[in-house]
């Protein structure tokens, strides 16, 4: 009678079947779940998680509660639970279907964005081992190693994705200023950052990469100029803070000291900005 009266469009009524429907079964975590996507129909985000919540409880390893609870969570903007959620519903999801690539580099993912990086490493290496060819998870375990500061490990990840996807751009730009950041490979960083912004001219990250690019071979000028662009298309920490660096090179050193402050303000962690402005305010 709830799924009839659902269909209808009487979600109240609905409601109503639903809830005498779980004072006959309490402990069915289909009927909670009914319950729940009922809530949602009428906006009601508070009793749709509570009977979302029971629902998960009564089926540990069904997939929909936590992954309608990650939608829910995301729709009030509450990032983090929601992203909880989804890595439930993934997990759940993976025992079901244990060699469906798709879900482990959704995991995979779901950990790299939650700074969850062993798990995150494990669930790439898992998909290259299962699919050695797949440039995509050699390229997220890269970003893994990356994140980690195990850099050799990270050009080898990179150079694979490479040599398995001659034209994956987000790989080219990653590889290119990661030479960069190590003083190294300069002229060969150039050439990959200029064909990754050959599939992308407009992207602000590639830009910004092109600009550092002139700053590592002394040209400022042209450096300011592809600095200034990517900020317009960008608001990134480390757009600004490159800006802070030519602008010193040339002498300017307020705007220096004014990219540095807009840097901080995306990323107060920065502590290398910190230092950089508190050389800057103490003249030294």
């Amino acid at each position: 009678m709830g799924v009839y009266c659902e269909d209808l469009g009487d979600i109240d009524r609905a409601i109503q079947e639903y809830q005498q429907a779980i004072k006959e079964d309490p402990g069915s975590s289909l009927l909670h779940f009914s319950l729940a996507s009922a809530f949602i129909k009428k906006n009601d985000a508070l009793s749709a998680v509570s009977q979302l919540n029971q629902a998960a409880g009564l089926a540990p390893e069904a997939v929909e509660p936590h992954a309608v609870l990650a939608l829910v969570y995301a729709s009030q903007n509450k990032q983090e639970l929601a992203a909880q959620e989804y890595e439930l519903a993934l997990k759940n999801a993976s025992k079901l279907e244990p060699e469906n690539i798709e879900i482990y580099r959704n995991l995979g993912l779901i950990y790299l964005q939650r700074k969850k990086l062993k798990e995150a490493e494990g669930i790439f290496k898992l998909i290259t081992g299962m699919a050695p060819r797949d440039a995509e998870a050699h390229f997220y375990l890269a970003s893994v190693y990356y994140e980690l500061k195990d850099y050799g490990p990270a050009e080898k990840e990179l150079k694979s994705t490479l040599k398995l996807k001659s034209d994956y751009h987000e790989a080219l730009n990653f590889l290119g200023y990661f030479y960069l950041e190590q003083d190294r490979n300069i002229d060969k960083a150039g050439s990959m950052i200029r064909k990754a912004l050959s599939f992308e001219p407009e992207n602000g990250a590639y830009i910004d990469s092109l600009g550092w690019f002139y700053f590592k071979k002394g040209k400022f000028k042209d450096a300011l100029s592809q600095l200034e662009k990517a900020a317009s298309l960008l608001s990134d920490p480390a757009i600004y803070d490159h800006l802070g660096d030519v602008f010193l090179k040339l002498g300017n050193r307020d705007n220096a000291r004014l990219n540095w402050d807009k840097s901080l303000k995306l990323d107060a962690s920065q502590e290398k900005v910190k230092e950089k402005l508190f050389k800057l305010t103490n003249g030294k």
